[in-house]
């Protein structure tokens, strides 16, 4: 059974780990992860056709614990432990619910030390005791004719909720906590730079903590802005974004192991390369033989996607041209985000698009997927990848076909 301190306004957790409000959903996804062997039979739950009316919700059923984070934002909004049976609690290194010590309304005054009445909800039938960040629900089953006023004694907390500020109700996920940065670089906003004919590179507002050697030195969130462009080289990208979490190499030659003498291939064979920036939830494709920028892709992070949890949320917006019919013929910009849906765009635009390629991805060592398959359509150098409840899952951004002699656009020289 779990032995968990709690911590209004901030965290539930203990000395190994925590659940912190502001938290990341794929932060928390790692500790699930890490400690698999004494957190088990865990849920995720999401709205497959509207994914972000409803809070993406992880539930630990063996623990009786719910983690609810914001559909938009994906950072952790509320915890909630629904069945105290499951698991201790303690607040200041003191238990008030554990096999011996029962959480009633007598022992929760007295950890916590009420100052007002609680607030009966005749709909629930429960009695709610809200204190800054913590909120104690308790069950009246017992009483037929329930008191209006005061909870009766002996009454035990049937749900406990720990969130930002003093309603449950207006909740919002806090900002990210210093704690969850550990060294990476994150995006509040990515904006798409574009002219007429299609994108020329990314502004990207970057979200770091501090870069102190030890842990007080600098601790405070500060903001960067950086743009990269097409034609952009791998240096002036390391040199804005820092260095990536991974490299991919593009696969069409998988087999170039398997030939006489791969030491030997000719430089134009290389393959051509990605940087992964999964908290930025960005990729950069390189070209292999002059090492530019030549191709952009990003992420929405939905649920229900094959590639779901590896990358970040990237909080983007496209500037798209619409050339509206007519004597004028004149040209109208819309901006479009990672919230918008692709029926909306066709609107828009006002005419339908050619028929999508189909995208069916499925891992080499389990050809299922069972998310099915995606859409993509191509438009103004951009490809949009559209799942099947309309939401884009990703763009890909192309650069305009360029000669060598061609220069970085100038915009891009006072940006380093």
């Amino acid at each position: 059974m779990l032995d968990l301190e709690v911590v209004p306004e901030r965290s539930l957790g203990n000395e190994q780990w925590e659940f912190a409000l502001g938290m990341p959903f794929s932060q928390a996804i790692s500790i699930l992860q890490k400690h698999c062997r004494i957190i088990k039979n865990v849920q995720v739950l999401y709205s497959e056709q509207t994914p972000l009316s409803h809070d993406l919700i992880l539930n630990l059923t063996q623990d009786g614990i719910k983690l609810l984070f914001d559909a938009t934002n994906q950072r952790l909004k509320v915890i909630e432990v629904y069945d105290l049976s499951k698991v201790k609690l303690k607040y200041c290194g003191v238990h008030f619910n554990s096999q011996a010590i029962a959480p009633t309304i007598e022992q929760i005054d007295q950890s916590f030390g009420a100052t007002h009445p609680g607030v009966y909800n005749p709909a629930e039938q429960l009695f709610h005791l809200n204190f800054r960040g913590l909120s104690f629900s308790f069950q009246l089953d017992s009483w037929n004719e329930a008191p209006k006023y005061e909870i009766p004694h002996g009454a035990m907390v049937k749900r406990m909720h720990i969130y930002t500020g003093n309603n449950l109700q207006e909740t919002k996920a806090p900002a990210m906590p210093l704690a969850c940065f550990m060294g990476n670089i994150f995006a509040e906003c990515v904006d798409v730079l574009r002219d007429g004919a299609g994108p020329l590179g990314l502004k990207l507002r970057l979200l770091t903590a501090g870069s102190g050697l030890s842990v007080m030195a600098d601790s405070k969130v500060r903001y960067l802005e950086r743009s990269i462009f097409f034609g952009d080289s791998c240096q002036d990208v390391l040199g804005a974004l820092g260095s990536p979490h991974k490299i991919f190499y593009k696969s069409e030659d998988k087999m170039k192991i398997h030939s006489p003498s791969p030491h030997k291939q000719v430089p134009s064979k290389c393959n051509d390369y990605f940087f992964n920036y999964f908290t930025l939830g960005v990729d950069i494709l390189f070209d292999s033989t002059t090492h530019l920028v030549k191709k952009f892709v990003l992420h929405t992070n939905y649920p229900g996607h094959y590639n779901f949890n590896i990358y970040h949320r990237c909080d983007f917006k496209i500037p798209l041209v619409i050339k509206k019919e007519g004597a004028d013929s004149q040209t109208e910009e819309c901006i479009l985000t990672t919230y918008s849906k692709w029926d909306q765009i066709q609107e828009l635009l006002g005419h339908p698009m050619e028929k999508p390629v189909v995208l069916h991805r499925s891992s080499s060592a389990n050809n299922t997927n069972p998310f099915g398959s995606t859409f993509c359509f191509g438009l103004q150098r951009m490809i949009f990848e559209v799942m099947q409840n309309n939401h884009i899952a990703s763009v890909t951004l192309y650069g305009a076909p360029r000669t060598t002699s061609q220069a970085r656009p100038e915009s891009s020289a006072s940006s380093h």
